[in-house]
């Protein structure tokens, strides 16, 4: 399905923001003034953009480590972003949960599990919870290919299709948990087709196809809105940094750089643009502009953060159950 002009520059907009963020953080991580470790995205980022396109504010999402491209995707706020990873006051943790603990409830964002396939069965918790006070709000889980081997997805996905529950399951499939190629991990290669053993429906998309990704995500909310219960959508993506931090996997041995830049070569963001311009939907001048305010918005988003102040050791005990 075609999409409307200006879905297509907002789709453009969310990916490069979140690209350019975090190649910002490339750059500045060496500095040492960012203690938490960092989980980038870089690559993977047609698959935030195209699913949280269709999320409303009050909707629920829940993520993982890699999670940054999810929360400014969904509308957070690159300022407080920036600022926990600075471990700031102001930070949407207020400086206590780093890159991978990130929480922001003005946008739906729960939280986000540093554990592997955390976030799945609190997404379908949320989902159970809106069914259960008639409201219309939908559940996202992001999640991994290696979370696709925790017993916990397969838990959660039954009681979610048994209860009919408004969630839906996004697996950004990039063929490694850390450094486990999903080869030497998985008997068959098709993640979505897990979903058939439930009853329900899994869609197998090209996941740095942002069009694909979007009207892919798109049947998977109206599905879910309708009452009829959870999709899994499976993105297949690469991601182009290490594990964690701001290096390559290739330069520790543990993948190819040839296989690199194969997935360089296919970079959403390059080809969506592409197609923009041959379609005469963007141009150099537009491309720009668009590119120099965000390059602003980021600028000014870690000025943000070195100007707010550190945590007091008293603030170890607030925001605390007791």
């Amino acid at each position: 399905m075609e999409l409307d002009t200006t879905v297509q520059i907002e789709l453009y907009k969310s990916m490069l923001r979140v690209r350019l963020l975090e190649e910002k953080v490339v750059e500045l991580y060496p500095d040492q003034e960012m203690k938490c470790p960092v989980h980038l995205c870089i690559g993977q980022e047609a698959i935030a953009a195209g699913v949280c396109a269709h999320l409303k504010s009050d909707d629920y999402l829940f993520s993982n480590h890699r999670g940054h491209g999810h929360y400014l995707a969904k509308g957070g706020d690159m300022r407080a972003l920036v600022a926990e990873f600075y471990g700031r006051t102001t930070g949407c943790s207020r400086g206590k949960g780093g890159s991978m603990h990130i929480i922001d409830t003005d946008v739906g964002l729960l939280g986000t599990s540093a554990i592997v396939g955390g976030g799945i069965p609190m997404g379908v918790g949320a989902a159970l919870a809106a069914t259960l006070r008639g409201e219309d709000q939908v559940s996202v889980v992001f999640f991994g290919d290696g979370a696709f081997d925790e017993g916990v997805f397969y838990e959660s996905y039954n009681f979610a299709t048994l209860k009919k529950l408004p969630v839906i399951f996004i697996c950004e499939n990039n063929f490694y948990a850390t450094n486990s190629p999903q080869r030497a991990r998985h008997a068959g290669s098709r993640i979505a087709d897990a979903a058939l053993v439930f009853g329900s429906t899994g869609i197998c998309v090209d996941g740095n196809d942002v069009e694909a990704v979007h009207n892919a995500a798109g049947t998977a909310v109206e599905h879910a809105r309708a009452g009829k219960g959870p999709m899994l959508v499976e993105a297949l993506t690469y991601r182009w940094k290490g594990h964690v931090g701001p290096g390559t996997d290739f330069e520790a041995g543990c993948r190819s750089e040839a296989e690199l830049r194969e997935w360089i070569d296919r970079c959403p963001i390059k080809s969506f643009r592409t197609k923009l311009i041959e379609n005469g939907i963007l141009n150099t001048e537009t491309n720009n502009r668009i590119a120099e305010a965000i390059t602003d918005e980021i600028e000014e988003a870690f000025q943000f953060a070195m100007d707010s102040p550190l945590p007091e050791p008293s603030d170890l005990l607030t925001d605390l159950f007791s």
